[in-house]
Formats: C-alpha cells, structure tokens, sequence
C-alpha cells in the first residue's frame, strides 16, 4: 500500500465488519462468505492500492451498492417519469450530490432540469382482431400484440385495415436502399422486420453486417411508416435480431408512452394512429394464410430490389381509448466548476428511470426496479460526483446528470441535447454509463456499439494502465450504440459514449461472463428480478467506476478535445462549431 493508507483501509473493513449490515454488534454471526466478498470488494485486482491514489479515499464499493439497493427498493417504486418513485429518486440524488459539496447545476440556480412531457396510455382493454381468409382471430394485448399511440386523440378505431409487408421498413438513399419504393401506406398496417437488411444474410451487404445501423432501430421504423401515412405498423418480434425476448416487448408495449410536447399537427404527422409489436408465430400465420412462407419473403426483403407484398388476406380491427396528460419530469444535475477553463465542460451522465409498476410476473411481483438498468450507472455518477467533489478544482466544468425518460425514447438526454446547461459547442466530451455489472471483476471494460470516436482509444488507454483491457461491443448486432443516452448527445456532434461492463470475468473467463449477461437479458431485462440481492459483488462496478474517473480526470483538466472519425455519421455537426474551441 501507498502513502501509508493500508490502516485506513483495514479499518474500513473491521468497522464494516461491525456495522448493522453484518449485525456482529447484536451478536448475530457473520456470514464468513459476506467476508470474503468484501475482502474481494477491497483487493480484488489491485482495486485497494488504485483507489486509495484517489481523493476522499477513492472508489467506494459499498457506496455504489448501497446506491443500488436504495434506489432499487421497493420504496422507490421503479423509478417510472412523473410517479412517487420520481419523487423519491430526485430528492435522494439532490441529497446525495449536496452532501458531496457539490454546487446545483439545474435551471435558475436549482438541482433539477424540467422536461416537460406528454404521457400516453391505454384507458382500459384493447380490442383487436385480425379478419383471415381461414375466419376471424382474436387479438390479446400483451400476448399476440402490443398495441400503443402517441397520436393526440381519445380513442384508435380502425375497422378492416388491410396489411402491407415492407420488409425492413427502411428508406436509406445513402445506401441505395428503399423497401416501400411507392407503395401507398395511407389506411394500411405496415408490417415491419426488426433490426436491419445484413443480420441474417449470408455477407455483408448495404448496412454494416451484423452490426445495427440507426434504420434496425424500432424508433426509425415508427418514424418513417408516420413519414409514408401509414395507418399503423407492426414491428415482427423476433428474439436474435431484437435482442431481447417478448417479455421485454411486453413489458415496454403495456407501459405508458411519453413524448416530448408537440403540437396537433406535428403530432399528427410524427406518430402513427397505432404502433406496436406482433409475434413472429401471428406473422407466421398471417403469411400462411396468404399462401406464402414468412422466411422466404423475409430473404427476399434481404435484396435491394425487394418490392412489398400486399397482405390484403388479414385485415385488421383495433379499438381502445387513450388517457393524454401533459406531465413534468426531471434531469438532475450537479456541478463542480472549473478553474481556469470553466467555460468547458465534461458530462457524466446515467439514466435514473426504470419501468415503475407493471403487470404482474409469475411470482405477483409488479415493480420493474431497474437495478442493473440502471441504478448502477446512477450509482458511478454518484460515486464520481463524491470523488472528484473531494479532490483539487478541475480546469473544466463537471456535470453529473442523472437523466430522464431513457426507456422510453431517451428523452430526457434529448431534451438537455436541445437545451444545454452548458454549451454544446464547448463540451469536451459526454461519458454516459449504463447497466455495470453486480457479478464481480472482469479483465476489461467495454462501449456501447462502434462510434468511431477518440474515447474509445482513450478508454483502452486507461484500461492498460491499471493492468486491464479494453474489449469492443460483443453484441453490435444489439444496436446498443443507439439505444443509450450518448446518442442524443452524438447526433448533434458531442464526442460521446456509453461506457458499459466487460465480459472477461476474472472467475470463468469469457464464457462465464457471456453466460450471465445472456440470462439477464433473457430473463430479467426490463422485469421485476432486475433487483438488489446481499450477493452481489460490487469489486466489479467499483473497478469499472475507476475508469471511468480515469478517463473524467484526464478529460477535466486536457486542453485536448475528442473527436470523430472520419468516416462518423457526427463528424460533420462537431466540425460547424469548430471556430467555438480555438
């Protein structure tokens, strides 16, 4: 140990030892595994000796997990925008960023950012039924179907809509590529393949491979069916190409939508009147009774010269009634100032919403936590915000933003996007965090997609230096580098990126790592047992944290600024305000 901080540590560890969590003061036993985890906590991988070089004596494991089952409890309620867990999640983070001598960094002096929204949702069941050549077919939300709208009106009525294959539903000049050539979409139900052209074809064609494009997004493909007058369009669910399972859909599809304010007609002309998700087995009857074979259609939509299919065998009717209300939900954020560059800024960022209370799993269990996703990443800001508040003025400004509304469209990010607390054109850099790990070390850290931007360099750079890796997305087929909170701040040219867990575990390897990270997602992403439990090993998240300060350390006080690739879809916004950092 450095700096003779060894006997500060050892009695972090025996007053841990003796705390209520371990209750060895009331004369309960303690747990000799608690023990061990926490020793790993503190020594695994030379995490002691590495965060105690750090100000307020570094990163704290127990911190980031006692973060986590705070704002995971079932008190919180999780976490949904506009609810009692917004409530208590916002007074928690302003009272943890002000116990850290932090300063507001909100609006007019304040520790919050309002974003104003509009929540939609269904207001009661969901009637639906499909008219086939074989006889009627009844339609469950929720288990043939999701059925949503953000269009403003009281009720979705659609009688004997007629269905329109358009394959991957994307209009892509850039890439010589448009699956509707001059199909007309207006009274019609688009239906749509998830993810893009390449993820299951034979090579590389118009897109990037197995890697998602923007145009695999769902996002884009509910824009462009509004863009071409459609009715309604249904996305196919299919696990692979999705990257996630139908319980994940489910859960998404019977939760309230949120949208940023628009007017009647922007609305009108944004949003579909129906959006939503079908199964692959419902797709696979439509195509039957149309007489055609879903996997050979979905080869031919493969090919450029794809032309849809008219489906006009199934027709379908839907009937619900929407509740609109116009809600108020926050980003909080705190800062600490710069010194001799303080009109600079660098951003550390975590989504702090999750899913709130939902339909009832198969244990009963109704609360959507969001522990993993993503009250660990709040956790690191948090924790971040602690640390460097406890060591000398940075030259450049931090902010620690805990945003809004990711899960449902990264609003909250695009909200702060479109109206910045610190300029855009002067921010360094937007270091976001998603979804680390509670399963203990790993070799490496990981980003989110392939951005093509300098701090993926840089993140490798400071991995090395503590002994670690830098590993690229395993999952670029997942589109993650669109599905986070970095985006918002990407599209308008802000070097940004998701900073998430590696999979080399330290304890089985690869294998190991890809084995939990593929039972989350399959069984827990954006569901109930998403949630805290006593095992966790936080030596993992803390490790991670310590990157990311790093790379935040190195970012506050360089007169260097990230940039974008050549070949980056950004690279062009960033360079218009070129002239702002000279």
């Amino acid at each position: 140990m450095r700096g003779g901080r060894g006997p500060r540590l050892r009695r972090d560890v025996t007053t841990t030892l003796h705390s209520g969590d371990f209750q060895a003061s009331r004369g309960t036993a303690v747990n000799p595994m608690r023990v061990l985890l926490l020793s790993s906590c503190l020594f695994v991988g030379g995490l002691a000796h590495a965060a105690n070089d750090l100000p307020g004596g570094g990163i704290d494991p127990q911190a980031l997990s006692r973060h986590v089952r705070v704002l995971a409890s079932d008190e919180f309620e999780g976490r949904a925008p506009a609810t009692e867990g917004e409530e208590r999640t916002v007074q928690y983070l302003i009272e943890q960023f002000r116990s850290y001598g932090l300063q507001p960094g909100g609006v007019d002096g304040s520790w919050v950012q309002p974003v104003p929204l509009v929540r939609a949702q269904l207001d009661g069941p969901a009637k639906a039924s499909l008219s086939l050549k074989r006889g009627k077919r009844a339609l469950a939300n929720g288990v043939d179907v999701t059925l949503q709208s953000l269009q403003p009106r009281e009720r979705v009525q659609i009688k004997d809509a007629p269905l329109v294959f358009v394959g991957y539903g994307i209009d892509a000049p850039e890439r010589q590529w448009n699956d509707y050539k001059d199909v007309d979409l207006h009274g019609k139900i688009a239906v749509v393949l998830i993810n893009d052209a390449d993820f299951e074809a034979d090579a590389p064609g118009a897109f990037d491979g197995k890697a998602v494009t923007y145009y695999g997004r769902w996002t884009y493909k509910f824009e462009e069916a509004a863009r071409r007058g459609a009715e309604g369009v249904l996305i196919v669910h299919e696990t692979a190409p999705a990257a996630y399972g139908w319980a994940t859909v489910k859960s998404s599809g019977t939760s309230p939508l949120f949208d940023i304010e628009r007017g009647q007609a922007e609305a009108t002309a944004q949003h579909t009147p129906l959006r939503g998700w079908m199964q692959r087995e419902l797709a696979e009857a439509i195509f039957a009774d149309a007489g055609l074979d879903f996997d050979a259609e979905k080869r031919k939509a493969m090919r450029a010269d794809f032309r849809p299919v008219a489906l006009d065998n199934a027709k379908l009717s839907v009937d619900f009634a929407l509740k609109r209300e116009q809600v108020v939900t926050r980003n909080v954020v705190a800062k600490l100032p710069g010194g001799e560059h303080a009109d600079e800024a660098v951003i550390f960022s975590a989504h702090w919403d999750a899913f709130g209370i939902g339909q009832a799993d198969a244990k009963g269990d109704r609360i959507r936590r969001g522990a993993i996703d993503n009250a660990t990443g709040v956790a690191t800001v948090l924790e971040l915000g602690r640390v460097f508040a406890a060591g000398p003025q940075p030259q450049r400004t931090l902010y620690f933003v805990a945003l809004t509304a990711e899960e449902k469209g990264l609003l909250g990010a695009s909200y702060y996007a479109a109206h910045p607390l610190a300029p855009l054109d002067k921010t360094a850099a937007v270091l976001n965090i998603e979804m680390f790990s509670p399963d203990g070390p790993t070799r490496d850290i990981a980003s989110w997609g392939k951005g093509r931007v300098s701090l993926e360099g840089d993140l490798e750079r400071v991995a090395k230096a503590r002994g670690r890796s830098y590993s690229p997305d395993p999952n670029l087929e997942a589109g993650f580098f669109y599905r986070a909170d970095h985006f918002a701040f990407a599209r308008l040219g802000v070097p940004a990126i998701t900073i998430g867990p590696g999979l080399d575990k330290l304890d089985g390897g690869v294998e190991a790592g890809r084995a939990l990270r593929e039972k989350y997602f399959a069984d827990c992403y954006h569901q109930a047992c998403d949630a805290w439990t006593p095992s966790w090993d936080p030596s993992g998240h803390a490790a991670d944290t310590l990157l990311v300060y790093d790379l935040g350390a190195e970012l506050a006080n360089s007169r260097r600024w990230p940039t974008w690739e050549k070949e980056s879809e950004f690279r062009g916004a960033r360079d218009k305000s070129e002239a702002a950092r000279r």
